[in-house]
């Protein structure tokens, strides 16, 4: 179900899906005890149900007798849960059940049914010693990427954007000698040089960007850069490889050829890229310090409980959470204090706490992601949620800076 932009339903599923994947990636098992299934939308689950009975068969050999005991619990755990379903759902199903090591020589049974952002493409059962999750880290990687490329006949850098991560590929020194004579050579000889190194030197750039974005799946275009006209040089001589050559988008001015210039080129480059992440949030940051700036009838809020107090009383007209924050939401049921509810860097261990207040005992009586529950807040009343990488200056700004949760206003709420 789409919402407005920056708030769909999947903005929230594909968070909690990435740290589902970041919890599940930290488990170890002491041995080959954890069990990886993925269930493709194809297939039958009788056909599955099967399987996993044929594997339990074949796990008494296992001579370690915890290690059998360990793998036989979890496949018995997988094939009660797949009672629950008639049929695969849309995209399939993965199942991640088995005993992890907790402190000393204890263990504890983990299990976590995931239904993935895209289909599942093949059946598979995996036994080892942590749970197999590479396919599933390829579905988050952004599918559309830009090629970058900062030149002049001094050096250039290659680079990509992938959604909001900006990576160099590679970063090469032309090695062109500067104009100007040298011992008894002819200028007209010397300049022969020159020409023939800043050939040799376009050719190489231009192997390196065939390596690099050829093959490159979801190539969108490429952006080239540089503070003189070598980068247009580059473009109209034809260095380029002929399929590459159509995907430029333009040539940009701009002052640095090193990795620096790969983020100066996307600034520069902001207009054609409009929709994209990276651009989208960059302009959510800058609205968002220049509302900061202002003396008087400022539009924006910071803080977490000054946040929380601005969307209870319907103010806050677009949340600006970072993607970055581990954080849980915390309601304790003190028998002293009442019921009070905590931001806190580590969820309690177990059902019971210490009052921060009072240090008596209390119930845990929800314990859930921090953003999670900013999600919550925000869709009673009506607020639009961005989530914020912190690969970008911007986003990690907002982390460090403001603690992750910021919030652009409807109207003034004054001091």
């Amino acid at each position: 179900m789409e919402g407005t932009e920056g708030e769909t339903l999947s903005d929230r599923q594909r968070y909690d899906f990435k740290r589902a994947l970041e919890e599940i990636q930290e488990l170890k098992g002491r041995g080959t005890e954890l069990i990886s299934v993925y269930v493709p939308p194809g297939k039958q689950i009788p056909d599955v149900a099967a399987y996993l009975r044929e594997e339990f068969s074949q796990s008494s050999n296992i001579k370690s007798q915890s290690t059998r005991k360990n793998v036989q619990g979890a496949i018995q755990s997988i094939l009660a849960r797949l009672k629950y379903f008639k049929q695969p759902p849309a995209n399939g199903v993965i199942f991640f059940v088995g005993e992890i090591s907790t402190t000393g020589d204890q263990t504890k049974m983990v299990q976590y049914v995931l239904e993935p952002p895209e289909p599942i493409t093949t059946f598979l059962y995996r036994c080892d010693s942590d749970f197999y999750l590479e396919p599933l880290l390829d579905m988050l990687l952004d599918k559309k990427v830009y090629g970058l490329v900062v030149i002049d006949r001094s050096e250039a850098t290659v680079g990509v954007l992938r959604g909001r991560r900006i990576s160099v590929v590679r970063n090469l020194p032309s090695l062109v000698p500067s104009k100007h004579r040298m011992g008894g050579q002819s200028a007209q000889r010397f300049e022969r040089l020159i020409e023939i190194s800043a050939n040799e030197y376009y050719k190489k750039v231009a192997d390196i960007m065939t390596d690099a974005f050829l093959d490159l799946e979801g190539l969108q275009g490429i952006l080239i850069g540089g503070p003189g006209p070598s980068k247009d040089f580059f473009v109209k001589e034809g260095y380029m490889h002929h399929e590459l050559a159509k995907k430029v988008i333009d040539t940009f001015d701009i002052g640095y050829t090193d990795e620096y210039g790969l983020k100066e080129l996307v600034d520069k480059a902001k207009d054609k890229l409009y929709d994209l992440d990276l651009m989208r949030e960059k302009r959510y940051i800058h609205r968002f310090l220049e509302e900061v700036r202002k003396n008087e009838g400022s539009l924006a809020v910071y803080g977490e409980d000054q946040v929380r107090h601005a969307i209870m009383i319907g103010a806050v007209d677009m949340l600006l959470v970072s993607e970055g924050l581990r954080r849980r939401r915390v309601t304790l049921e003190c028998p002293a204090c009442g019921t009070l509810e905590m931001s806190m860097d580590r969820a309690p261990e177990g059902p019971t706490s210490s009052c921060p207040k009072c240090g008596e005992a209390c119930t845990v009586s929800k314990d859930i992601d921090l953003v999670d529950d900013l999600f919550d807040q925000a869709s009673m009343v009506g607020t639009k949620v961005e989530l914020i990488s912190p690969e970008s200056e911007e986003g990690e700004m907002l982390l460090k800076a403001f603690g992750g949760v910021v919030g652009l206003l409807r109207f003034s709420i004054g001091a």
